[in-house]
């Protein structure tokens, strides 16, 4: 497969943010998916938010596993860190290099066949242990480099591009995040950018695990009539829950919304995320009532997108195991190593 890289050259007028970077170095290489896929969207989203959100590309880990999805993050933060998994292992490498660095921010990216079936328990364990991370899945209901067949989060009824209906229930990832403990929870729509860009600079600044399942259609075999992932169809049925904006703590904000308007969820790491609700009695910090709703709606066949779940007071698995601050790397050998008498001392603890 031949990669065709951007030119390394900027236009001399491009924007800089804070710390120095233009939205263009926070580009990748060329991406090599369908014209159209709704990937390439939100790579797009998520270049911007970075940009926006004064990241500096070398403290960004990305991740994937493989598929469509998982061929992504080679199409955006391109000076950043990357690994790619075999199918379904993104979770636990993810999880292994959270524990040994937690100064990184780390973006795992994953497809519905990568993480609704042979990585479903993979995904299962990194929401319930609370890895402080940024989970994208790119959800649109096929397997799109194996042609097209239904993946586990295809819609029971929805039809293929060849005519087949699926007869199998889906996996509802958003609903297993909620029971899971996932702490920041939200569904994006791949065409909807002004949505997507909030949702994704939220879940960057969230304290815990982030988990956002983006409907992303398939151009090539899941775009038709019949099919419950195609754009005309998420358009059409599609229920925002919120309307999302993003405000940094960084520069005083001024001006105070009329009482009832917003609701301010403030960030483990200082960030202020500001959610303005369409529905009054909705609550986006109930997680029993965030289950009730969405279920609700998906039985009347309507896609909930927008902030549907955060905590506000989230801790990570840095918390819960009371590990080292200090990344492993920059350990000596007196921490790494610190004698026979503390092994011990370790060991009879275990007995």
């Amino acid at each position: 497969m031949t990669y065709i890289a951007k030119p390394r050259l900027h236009h001399p007028t491009l924007t800089p943010n804070k710390v120095g970077y233009t939205r263009r170095d926070y580009e990748g290489k060329v991406s090599t998916l369908c014209a159209g896929c709704g990937h390439d969207s939100i790579s797009a989203a998520i270049v911007q938010a970075c940009w926006e959100l004064d990241v500096e590309p070398h403290r960004v880990a990305k991740l994937s596993g493989i598929g469509c999805s998982s061929k992504t993050p080679d199409y955006f933060l391109g000076a950043s860190h990357g690994f790619n998994t075999v199918h379904g292992r993104m979770p636990s490498v993810l999880t292994g290099a959270n524990l040994a660095n937690r100064e990184l921010l780390y973006l795992g990216v994953s497809g519905d066949g990568d993480s609704a079936s042979i990585g479903l328990g993979q995904f299962a364990h990194a929401m319930r242990r609370g890895v402080r991370m940024v989970y994208i899945v790119e959800n649109n209901g096929v397997y799109g480099l194996t042609k097209g067949q239904f993946s586990a989060t295809a819609d029971r009824g929805s039809k293929s591009k060849k005519g087949a209906t699926n007869a199998e229930k889906p996996v509802d990832l958003i609903g297993m995040a909620l029971q899971l403990g996932a702490t920041y929870v939200g569904r994006g729509f791949s065409g909807d950018k002004a949505q997507l860009v909030p949702l994704i600079k939220g879940a960057i600044n969230h304290g815990g695990a982030a988990f956002l399942d983006i409907i992303s259609p398939c151009v090539a075999f899941n775009n038709h009539a019949g099919s419950t992932r195609s754009y005309d169809y998420v358009r059409e049925h599609n229920e925002a829950v919120s309307r999302i904006d993003f405000i940094d703590l960084a520069p005083e904000v001024k001006g105070e919304p009329a009482p009832g308007e917003t609701i301010d969820l403030p960030q483990a790491d200082g960030s202020l995320m500001r959610l303005r609700k369409l529905h009054a009695d909705y609550d986006p910090t109930d997680r029993i009532r965030a289950l009730t709703h969405v279920g609700a709606h998906q039985a009347r066949g309507e896609v909930v997108t927008g902030l549907i779940y955060v905590d506000p007071q989230a801790a990570d698995l840095h918390t819960a195991l009371q590990t080292s601050k200090s990344a492993l790397n920059a350990l000596g050998e007196a921490e790494l190593s610190p004698g026979a008498a503390t092994l011990a001392k370790v060991n009879a603890s275990l007995r």
